[in-house]
């Protein structure tokens, strides 16, 4: 643990001092917007206070400051501060970071404008470096170990590399690491990327299992109409439903430098919602944004009556279909129903083609369900080591895979008779 969390050489960062920079904006009516029926949940602003596993999205248009072509460092140190003071009470914080293309073509002198797509990926891939060489910075300063996360949007929507990641993600959580994620813009194409990282967020989040999604803006928040055109643009300070009234809220980017707008963050807070992750959206024009939000500065929360564990198991009993059967003796029936990952050693046959990450049922020595969940292994795999103390797997195998056939936190029991 200790070289997890061992310090890093940082750069003489400027600190930040005197007053707190202010939210500048003409007053306006600020509504709540309800669903019929609302939901307990919508009664009431959450606080930051209240979630231990908590993304936070950074937009390049404030990592970057554009006019003067260099890193908003100044900004950045205070935002990393913000991480620490959480990060000391004990949550999980992730990072999902742009700024890889617009610090690129920083370094490269690029002209403004839009990029084409080879262009775009060669300025990422030099922008990259030194956007994880800032977190490593910001937050090594503080004592905090970042680890980088390069992900496409097939890693979220292909199971088997989607458990890839949400197992590299969980264990740098479990070492207290603090992961900074971005799209892999170095070789993610037209056809197959997220083309913003509010969505990715959004499901990074989901990922995760996190219960706050934070989504650090140009805006302070959803407003009626678009409130740099419309002086008497109401702000909507809680959403406890996205009706097609608040998707048409939705306007263009603020930045040149962004690639989402107010309409990708809805789509995030779909996405984040129905997978049981709280949303705010917030502006980060201020040095202090998280310490902002947790003295009640003006945002706006997507709220959901989900949590981010009951949406992962309704996901996987009602939703994917099965691609196979993993028969088990009662020890491990007895183990499931206690809370515990179905081990190999407790699997007494295999049946059907399944691939890594598919959807299994588990039934009993009678032939009663037990339960459903996300395998470990493929079909082939499976078959060697069931039966086998997971201490065998890599002598069999040739290679160390997971202790559990299929972990407890992606398995799903039903209730017994």
């Amino acid at each position: 643990m200790k070289s997890v969390r061992r310090r890093f050489l940082h750069l003489n960062l400027a600190r930040i001092r005197g007053k707190k920079e202010g939210l500048n904006h003409t007053p306006r009516q600020v509504l709540i917007a309800h669903a019929p029926p609302a939901r307990p949940m919508s009664r009431s602003t959450p606080k930051i206070a209240d979630f231990r596993r908590i993304v936070i999205k950074v937009g390049s248009s404030l990592l970057v400051d554009s006019g003067r072509g260099r890193l908003n460092h100044e900004w950045l140190a205070a935002l990393a501060q913000d991480i620490a003071q959480l990060h000391a009470e004990g949550r999980d914080l992730l990072v999902v970071s742009s700024g890889a293309v617009a610090l690129g073509r920083t370094v490269l002198s690029l002209e403004s404008g839009p990029l084409k797509l080879e262009d775009s990926q060669a300025a990422a891939a030099v922008g990259q470096i030194s956007l994880a060489r800032t977190w490593t910075e910001v937050l090594g300063h503080h004592g905090i170990t970042a680890g980088q996360v390069l992900v496409t949007l097939q890693d979220t929507e292909e199971r088997r590399r989607y458990l890839n990641a949400r197992s590299t993600i969980g264990k740098l959580l479990e070492w207290r690491a603090v992961p900074v994620i971005n799209e892999n813009d170095t070789v993610a194409t037209t056809e197959i990327r997220y083309g913003d990282n509010d969505r990715l967020a959004a499901r990074v989040a989901s990922m995760a299992s996190a219960d706050l999604l934070v989504l650090l803006s140009d805006v302070d928040g959803l407003y009626d109409a678009p409130p740099a055109a419309n002086a008497q643009a109401n702000f909507i300070a809680v959403v406890d439903r996205i009706t097609p009234a608040i998707e048409d809220m939705a306007g263009a980017a603020a930045s040149h430098l962004s690639r989402g707008g107010m309409q990708t963050k809805i789509e995030a807070a779909k996405i984040a919602t129905q997978a049981g992750t709280h949303m705010l959206i917030a502006s980060g024009r201020v040095a202090h944004p998280l310490a902002a939000i947790a003295q009640g500065t003006r945002c706006t929360w997507f709220l959901t009556g989900a949590n981010p564990v009951t949406a992962r198991k309704k996901w996987i009993a009602g939703t994917l279909e099965p691609k196979g059967t993993l028969t088990i003796d009662a020890g491990a029936v007895s183990a499931l129903r206690g809370g515990r990952s179905l081990l190999p050693a407790g699997v007494s046959k295999i049946e059907g083609s399944f691939a890594r990450g598919d959807a299994v049922v588990i039934r009993g020595p009678d032939g009663l369900e037990v339960g459903r969940g996300l395998v470990a292994y493929d079909a082939e795999d499976a078959a060697k080591i069931k039966g086998r103390p997971s201490a065998n797997i890599a002598t069999i195998l040739g290679f160390g895979g997971r202790a559990a056939m299929v972990h407890r936190d992606d398995l799903v029991i039903r209730d017994s008779a």
